[in-house]
C-alpha cells in the first residue's frame, strides 16, 4: 500500500529502518521499548578514568598493557577505551594468541602465555576469581556513573579499570517523548546495577535490567 511505502520512506529519511510493512502496521500496539545503554542512551565513546591496582605483583602500566592487548580483538566500546588509554601512554600492545568474548560478561584472552580475564563481577564469579575486599571501591566508582571493569591475570585479581561514557544530548528528551506517548521505557545493560541505575536516573528511566 502507498501509505506503507510513504511511511518506510519517511522513516529512512530520518535514519529509522523499518523491517517490513507488518512491523509498521502493528507499531501502534507497542507498550514497552527496551533500550541498550552503551552507544544508545550514551554516546558509546567511553574513556578510562581510573586504574586501581589490587595485586602488588603488577604495576599500573603492566596491567593496562595486558588489558589493552587482550581487548585488541574486542569490538566493544569499553574495550576500545582501554586500548586507546594504552596507546595514549605509548605502551606496547601485542595481539592475543586466543580471544573469546563472553556476551554480557566480558572477555578472556591469552597474552604471551598469560591468561587474562576482563569484565564484570559476574564474569569473575563464574571463573571463581576472588574479588573480596573490593566492594567499597567498586561501589564508589559505580556511584559516579563509571563502569568498573575487573582485570584478572592467571586466575588472580589484578585490579580495576574504570571507564566512563557520557550521555547523548538527545537521550533524556527522546525518552521523555516516548514516555509521554504512554510507552514504558526499560534500560538493559551488561553493566553493574549501581552504574546502570545512576545513568538511568539521569534520563528518567526507572526500570533497569543489569
Amino acid at each position: 500500500p502507498t501509505s506503507i511505502m510513504v511511511g518506510t520512506g519517511k522513516g529512512a529519511e530520518h535514519g529509522i529502518l523499518i523491517r517490513d510493512g507488518e512491523a509498521l502496521e502493528i507499531a501502534h500496539r507497542l507498550d514497552t521499548i527496551i533500550l541498550d545503554k552503551t552507544g544508545t542512551i550514551t554516546k558509546g565513546e567511553p574513556s578510562v578514568t581510573d586504574i586501581v591496582i589490587i595485586n602488588d605483583n603488577f604495576s599500573e602500566e603492566q596491567m593496562l598493557t595486558l588489558a589493552a592487548s587482550a581487548e585488541k580483538g574486542s569490538e566493544h566500546p569499553l574495550g576500545a577505551a582501554i586500548v586507546k588509554a594504552a596507546q595514549d601512554r605509548q605502551l606496547e600492545i601485542t595481539s592475543p594468541s586466543y580471544f573469546k568474548a563472553v556476551p554480557g560478561h566480558g572477555i578472556e584472552a591469552d597474552i604471551s602465555g598469560q591468561q587474562i580475564l576482563i569484565g564484570n563481577q559476574a564474569h569473575m564469579d563464574q571463573r571463581l576469581i576472588d574479588c573480596s575486599g573490593m566492594t567499597d571501591r567498586v561501589l564508589s566508582i559505580a556511584n559516579e556513573g563509571k563502569t568498573p571493569m575487573f582485570v584478572a591475570i592467571d586466575k588472580q585479581i589484578a585490579g580495576i579499570i574504570a571507564v566512563a561514557d557520557t550521555l547523548k544530548e538527545s537521550s533524556a528528551h527522546a525518552i521523555n517523548a516516548i514516555q509521554t506517548m504512554g510507552i514504558e521505557v526499560i534500560m538493559i545493560t551488561g553493566d553493574n546495577h549501581q552504574t546502570a541505575t545512576t545513568i538511568a536516573k539521569q534520563v528518567g528511566i526507572s526500570k533497569v535490567l543489569s
